[in-house]
């Protein structure tokens, strides 16, 4: 005898949204629901398999037993199967076995649960994304912090692997557990957001969670979803912003998992040539799919509703974006135009942008990983972009590290990567990405990617990190770059805190919480930063002597900073132009002692106009070695010549 009860959650409306692609709350009709039917509690099961012959619920309520509790086909034909069981707890183990339309028993784990067990073949849980948020202070004003013209600089880390205990160093840390540490560390950095690596349920520890298998649960490595809750409740009480990484690009082919979800691909392009992803063996998902469409921008809804997150940065957007991405001529078919776009992901993207900004407005932020130069990523919609909020911008970032790998010799021959990037700056809204992935796969760390000895090696990444802060574009960098991580990063085990008791490193991390300092402060830093009038080469050529010198401006006239960037390992007298009747003080030294720089102090020694005339005015103003300066532009005209203050 069927112990299923006939129930839905679902009105003809939703029906017909799902079949449209253009429901966008699915998670709160799909899944396990706990409810009540005449007066009984129990939970309520609803699963999309429209080519199943018949699916029933099991789990450790009935011994996995596929003959129990057979769930009903609706009767529209649209593919969704449900109905009720009584007298299920929280925590009940479930999954799905589908009978397919060829007679076989596939398992699977729900689509929708919130969550997972903790193995390679996990069932999903009953379980419940209650929770009693306590940042509603944070979520009022989170539109100004999370605008485009606030400073948005963010620690990336992946959960796994930030910080573990001394004495468990094999053992993830509860999310509550990170809470406590990872709170007051990005207080104390002055990061203004975090960016999480996937949290959604991975089976592999090795894909770092970009081969997700659960898109709605919160993966039970470090807890319970309410234990995420806290987490991003304790940093949005701290004000501090949450991104999290978000995987639409791929999933992996697990027995349990979406791969042949009722025995088709369900979820899934059926052609290879589209449907499966050569570098990653994992499958892509179908984006002409009404259905699929919805699961997946259901899928975004739900972590920026239920979870409060502040932004998703969507993984892999260039893969989804072209045809031919990793594939060789005869592996991939061109477009109705016969170009090599996939159109049916462009608009995806495009109806993923639109529905999240309408239902969250500017309060939240998404940011594409996309290395190629797509047109119009950042975009709006209304006028044929993909409507991102900010994308990664990708060619500074490899022009930036190849110029910092270059011998010093060599550095006149490379000077304009160091200025490429001005001539596309604006075309997008750029995210200036130092990520996780520059520092795995044998490209060594950050440090050791620097030219020279070990004094020469910090003190170009100050400087990096100076010309970093200093650039137009929201920054991001990765976990243990901060304080100069020796060593690649490694998913299996804590960084290298230890390094914090040696004086270079102890600097390097110092600097780096300066320049956060100096970011949130400086309004010339952040007001424009995606503004054409935000930015002003002064000094762009000098090969022979590897200097640049550049203005950033605020909205106000006279709030203008001056960056100098002397990137040879030589102590030079540099004369500037600045314009008439200004005046500026130095407030920014990457070589000071404080930051185990050499402790040259970066003096402005005279100031003249040109040849007797009083239409160009220069000041001549001592560089340290490999180091960066920054100056700001004075209203006092009672100036007078300025040594820099130590670091606050």
């Amino acid at each position: 005898m069927n112990s299923v009860k006939t129930y839905t959650l679902f009105t003809d409306h939703d029906v017909y949204l799902f079949k449209e692609g253009r429901h966008y709350k699915l998670y709160g009709k799909f899944g396990a629901h706990s409810v009540e039917k005449d007066g009984v509690k129990g939970v309520y099961f609803s699963v999309w398999a429209p080519h199943a012959k018949k699916v029933s619920v099991i789990g450790d309520f009935n011994n996995w037993n596929h003959k129990d509790h057979i769930l009903f086909p609706r009767w529209d034909e649209s593919g969704i199967w449900e109905g009720f069981i009584d007298d299920l707890p929280w925590g009940t183990l479930y999954k799905y076995a589908i009978e397919t339309a060829r007679g076989e028993i596939l398992e699977k784990s729900d689509p929708y649960a919130l969550s997972w067990e903790q193995n390679i073949q996990a069932a999903s849980l009953v379980s419940t994304t209650w929770y009693e948020w306590n940042d509603s202070k944070w979520m009022d004003s989170r539109h100004v912090k999370n605008s485009l013209e606030a400073p948005i600089s963010v620690y990336e880390l992946h959960l796994g692997s930030w910080v573990r205990e001394s004495d468990r160093p094999d053992q993830f840390l509860n999310y509550r557990d990170i809470a406590k540490k990872l709170v007051p560390y990005i207080k104390e950095m002055e990061f203004t957001h975090v960016e999480f690596m996937p949290v959604m349920e991975y089976p592999y520890d090795p894909s770092w969670g970009y081969q997700i298998t659960g898109f709605y649960a919160a993966t039970s490595r470090f807890g319970s979803p309410q234990d995420l809750m806290f987490l991003i409740d304790e940093l949005h009480q701290n004000n501090i912003g949450v991104i999290l990484d978000w995987v639409p690009s791929h999933f992996p082919g697990d027995a349990n998992g979406l791969h042949r979800f009722d025995g088709s691909y369900l979820y899934e392009h059926e052609d290879p040539r589209k449907g499966f992803h050569p570098d990653w063996k994992s499958h892509i998902f179908n984006y002409g799919r009404n259905e699929v469409k919805s699961f997946l921008i259901s899928n975004a809804m739900f972590w920026l509703d239920r979870y409060h997150a502040d932004g998703l940065r969507v993984d892999a957007v260039t893969s989804m974006l072209h045809l031919d991405y990793s594939r060789n001529e005869g592996e991939w078919e061109p477009n109705i135009y016969g170009g090599n776009v996939n159109l049916e992901a462009k608009a995806f993207l495009q109806e993923f942008n639109t529905a999240v900004y309408k239902e969250f407005g500017n309060s939240i932020m998404t940011i594409a990983e996309e290395s190629s130069d797509f047109p119009m990523l950042t975009k709006p919609v209304h006028d044929g972009g993909v409507g991102f909020g900010m994308k990664w911008m990708m060619g500074w970032m490899h022009d930036t590290l190849d110029y910092f790998k270059e011998d010093f010799v060599n550095r006149k021959f490379h000077h304009h990567k160091l200025t490429f990037a001005s001539m596309y700056m604006y075309n997008e809204n750029y995210m200036m990405p130092l990520s996780h992935d520059e520092v795995v796969h044998g490209k060594s760390s950050l440090i050791y990617k620097m030219k020279g000895d070990e004094w020469q090696k910090f003190a170009n990444l100050r400087t990096l990190y100076v010309y970093m802060y200093t650039h137009p574009g929201a920054k991001l960098l990765f976990m243990g770059d901060e304080f100069g991580q020796t060593s690649e990063w490694n998913f299996t085990r804590s960084l290298d805190w230890h390094l914090l008791k040696y004086p270079v490193h102890k600097g390097l991390q110092d600097l780096v919480k300066e320049l956060n300092h100096l970011y949130r402060s400086e309004s010339a830093l952040y007001e424009n930063q995606f503004d054409k009038h935000g930015f002003e080469w002064i000094e762009a050529d000098d090969l022979e002597n590897s200097v640049y010198v550049y203005l950033r401006k605020g909205k106000r006239r006279d709030d203008i900073l001056m960056t100098v960037l002397n990137l040879a390992p030589k102590v030079l007298d540099y004369k500037i132009k600045i314009p008439n009747g200004t005046h500026w003080e130095v407030i920014f030294n990457s070589d000071d002692e404080g930051y185990s720089g050499s402790g040259v102090a970066p003096e402005i020694l005279d100031e003249k106009y040109k040849d007797g005339t009083e239409h160009q005015k220069f000041m001549t103003i001592k560089l340290p070695p490999l180091a960066g300066i920054i100056l700001k532009q004075q209203k006092d005209k009672k100036y007078k010549l300025h040594r820099i203050k130590h670091k606050r």
